[in-house]
């Protein structure tokens, strides 16, 4: 079925489309963005069960963007009387006449900005879903899930406990302006199981994740997920130190996805080039990888949590190719962004809610799939590693600098792997020389939304990434 399109949200686009009207008369460019987010959130174990009928991305609100003489403002409301737009006007042309009025008493410096593109445009969009977290027996997925946490306690006697945590949530976005009227529904779901093991005064977890569009039908697979996850636990709990050093490597599509985020995600958003802050706005139609590597990002480059019809400021979402066989083409950015460097956007600014800030953020950001098996790739490494279950990641767009964190390295010796593991494992490096030295690259692309993307230390939002196996060198720890 179609996930429906909210119809508080309909109740409004009368009122709205009048409080546009108001406004216009005394600003240059008027937008307004409404948001009706729902769901439901589990977490289950042995111990504990907490269930919740909303996500941390659960919201209900309006923001409003205005332009006048080149500078942009907004205002966020978490009720509008769609009866009453006249008063909503009027307050906010006084705030935001307020700030305005601080602003140059205080002589603040302000970035002018030129008008965003305003042609007409209208989008209605419904994706499927086979249930919606808002009208699922939170009794009945309950007791699934504490099905599959007793079930895993049955896998070994070391197991100690079982973690089942389960989101599904379905967004409604609308979108006007003087000529746009863009609406779009849709619902996504995410899950991971963890194994918590114990011996011999060792403590390890091991975690299998997964995302997708669609609703709570989704949470069907993670029974699936407990011997993995069980398998990745006692791997760890059997680990050793790694012995610093470079190596060969290959990396699983986890890791693959980690090093595409990090690498040409972050560096790439185009809301750093505007404050000389990315490395990246040096190197467009530069070689930063090798002849294999080709990299996507676009909110319709993949069906994942961040694919959606259009970004937060009404842009049609795209498929942006990023690096094309080691040539870095193009960034991603947000409309102001884009208007700044005099580029197009692209689909790609996102608010972590209503009342924050756009930035530039990344959607589905994925290296394509290549000619190489992984049996063959495994043949052809003397001495490395094949890295698998990513713990963390952050780089530095100004320097290109990358550290990837992952729990299992599983040693490969002349072509074989021996089963000896090591664990933790931290691979750092210059963004460049790990994407240069990528010599091969699997058949089968896999993309994982499991988790948030933050902008810094903030600004968290849904992002998916991912790859195929790919084989380079790597600096290890």
């Amino acid at each position: 079925m179609k996930a429906p399109f909210s119809k508080y949200l309909d109740s409004l686009v009368p009122g709205l489309k009048k409080l546009i009207g108001i406004l216009g008369e005394k600003y240059d460019y008027v937008s307004v963005l409404s948001t009706d987010t729902k769901g439901l959130a589990l977490r289950i174990s042995q111990h504990d069960k907490s269930v919740s009928n909303h996500t941390i991305a659960t919201e209900r609100g309006t923001v409003v963007r205005v332009c006048k003489d080149k500078l942009y403002s907004e205002y966020a409301m978490d009720r509008f009387d769609p009866e009453k737009p006249e008063q909503a006007a009027e307050e906010i042309m006084s705030v935001l006449d307020a700030e305005l009025a601080m602003l140059r008493e205080a002589g603040a410096a302000v970035y002018e900005t030129g008008l965003l593109p305003d042609e007409p445009l209208e989008l209605f969009v419904e994706k499927e879903a086979e249930q919606l977290p808002e009208e699922c027996s939170l009794q009945e997925i309950v007791d699934r899930l504490s099905g599959i946490s007793d079930k895993g306690m049955t896998l070994s006697e070391y197991m100690l406990d079982c973690f089942v945590i389960a989101q599904s949530t379905h967004v409604s976005k609308l979108f006007l302006t003087k000529n746009r009227f863009l609406r779009q529904s849709y619902v996504y779901t995410e899950g991971f199981v963890a194994a918590f093991v114990g011996k011999d005064g060792r403590n390890k977890v091991g975690g299998e994740s997964f995302s997708g569009l669609g609703g709570p039908e989704l949470f069907d697979c993670m029974e699936e997920k407990l011997k993995p996850a069980f398998d990745k636990a006692m791997a760890m709990l059997s680990a050793e130190r790694i012995v610093p050093g470079e190596y060969e490597i290959i990396t699983d599509p986890s890791i693959s996805g980690i090093i595409a985020h990090e690498a040409f995600g972050h560096g790439v958003e185009m809301d750093m080039f505007v404050k000389d802050r990315a490395l990246g706005a040096e190197y467009i139609d530069k070689r930063v990888g090798s002849d294999l590597v080709t990299m996507h990002e676009g909110a319709l480059c993949a069906e994942n949590v961040s694919s959606y019809a259009f970004d937060d400021e009404g842009t049609l979402a795209g498929d942006v190719t990023e690096i094309d066989h080691g040539i870095l083409k193009a960034g991603i950015a947000d409309a102001l962004a884009a208007v700044r460097l005099g580029v197009q956007p692209t689909g790609n600014g996102k608010r972590q809610n209503f009342a924050h800030k756009v930035y530039t953020r990344m959607t589905n950001t994925l290296f394509d799939a290549g000619n190489d098996s992984l049996e063959d790739m495994i043949k052809s490494i003397k001495f490395g590693y094949l890295l698998e279950a990513p713990k963390s990641g952050m780089e530095d767009p100004k320097h290109w600098g990358i550290q990837v964190i992952m729990n299992i390295g599983r040693e490969i010796k002349d072509g074989k792997l021996t089963g000896k593991v090591v664990s933790p494992i931290i691979m750092t490096g210059y963004v460049p020389d790990l994407l240069g030295n990528i010599s091969m690259v699997g058949t089968e692309r896999e993309v994982s939304g499991s988790g948030y993307c933050g902008k810094g230390h903030k600004e968290y939002v849904k992002t998916a990434d991912g790859g195929p196996y790919l084989k380079t060198i790597g600096r290890l720890g």
